[in-house]
């Protein structure tokens, strides 16, 4: 709730920097309706999603594929327009993955063996491959390090799971070729990059400016001063804002102090979501909350990566915090979904008829 909090003060600061727009309120709606749904999850005992997950994974893939004959949107097929709002498949598919994943694994010892980690791997190209087709990097590389944490938990052997990344490895290239140009593009601008100066055009001018407008918060933000350290508007140019570079935008008004309390919010999530999952004795729930705590763990080091020009800028929001319905509704279900499984740490024994 903080961070979502946090989220609502970095749109404010877009909207002082940019010119007012409706996202605040809309933001506000989609928090109203994302918290009661995050508590509502708690009341009944997740145990029945271990049936319902495989139906939930084939109802993500259908959607995955019903939204690439979706008009475009900016040059990528990931939204379903329904009226009022727009459903992002992919946001609510990972954890119907993650579901699908820990329901396959948590009796098996297949995982074990070489040739047990390829159910795992189909289950989890499927989404990863039509999610690339959108095209969305971004959450497309959300996958893999779910797989990986969940394999190992569901006890892969090391020397199998070093052998599952050379697989993961070898099918870089495939994951190449289904990128788009822009975003082959953005992967390049990683290793071109220069600070400082003019500007670039193109692909470049993305990265360019989240650096900058991070790094004219300073160490206290700009909430410290009572005039703009920058007079030129240009500098604070930054596509975006309220989405993909919404971190860029809370350093530069609460400094890098305040980006830090942010980051330390997610950290706090991972160490609870881990310490959950390690007194869960029911192994369904013990996989499902590793692979929520990857899941959101990773995503936000995605997003504050590249926004710094560590990663390739991929359109990947920050979790909870950044502007978006259908992410913050499927996260906080996710996060529902935590609490509910550290309520039902143990077994429950039913009697026999």
């Amino acid at each position: 709730m903080l961070i979502s909090v946090i989220g609502l003060f970095g749109l404010q600061r877009a909207d002082e920097l940019y010119g007012a727009s409706r996202l605040f309120e809309r933001q506000l709606i989609w928090i109203g309706m994302a918290w009661p749904a995050m508590l509502a999850v708690t009341v009944f005992s997740y145990r029945p999603l271990r049936h319902l997950s495989p139906w939930l994974y084939v109802g993500s893939l259908l959607l995955l594929v019903a939204v690439l004959f979706m008009p475009q949107i900016n040059g990528s097929r990931r939204w379903i327009p329904l009226g009022l709002l727009d459903f992002q498949p992919s946001e609510p598919a990972r954890l119907a993955f993650i579901l699908a994943l820990a329901h396959y694994l948590m009796y098996r010892d297949s995982q074990r063996t070489v040739r047990g980690l390829l159910p795992p791997f189909v289950i989890t190209m499927l989404p990863l491959l039509l999610i690339l087709r959108e095209p969305d990097l971004g959450t497309a590389m959300l996958f893999l390090p779910i797989l990986y944490t969940m394999l190992f938990v569901a006890g892969a052997r090391p020397a199998h799971l070093l052998v599952a990344a050379l697989i993961g490895i070898a099918m870089l290239p495939v994951m190449w070729q289904q990128m788009s140009r822009e975003q082959k593009s953005r992967v390049v601008m990683v290793f071109n990059q220069k600070d400082g100066g003019v500007a670039p055009t193109g692909d470049g001018f993305h990265l360019h400016q989240s650096k900058q407008v991070f790094a004219l918060g300073g160490l206290w933000g700009s909430i410290a001063h009572d005039e703009p350290i920058i007079d030129d508007p240009s500098a604070y140019l930054l596509p975006a804002a309220r989405t993909d570079f919404i971190l860029s935008i809370i350093a530069e008004r609460y400094g890098v102090a305040g980006a830090a309390v942010l980051l330390l919010l997610y950290g706090v999530i991972v160490v609870r979501g881990l310490a959950i999952a390690k007194r869960t004795k029911e192994p369904f729930g013990r996989l499902a909350a590793v692979g929520i705590v990857t899941m959101i763990a990773t995503q936000a080091l995605i997003n504050a990566s590249m926004t710094v020009g560590l990663m390739p800028i991929t359109g990947i929001t920050l979790p909870m915090c950044s502007y978006g319905g259908s992410s913050l509704l499927s996260t906080c279900l996710a996060m529902g979904l935590l609490m509910n499984i550290s309520m039902h740490p143990g077994y429950e024994v039913a009697g026999q008829v």
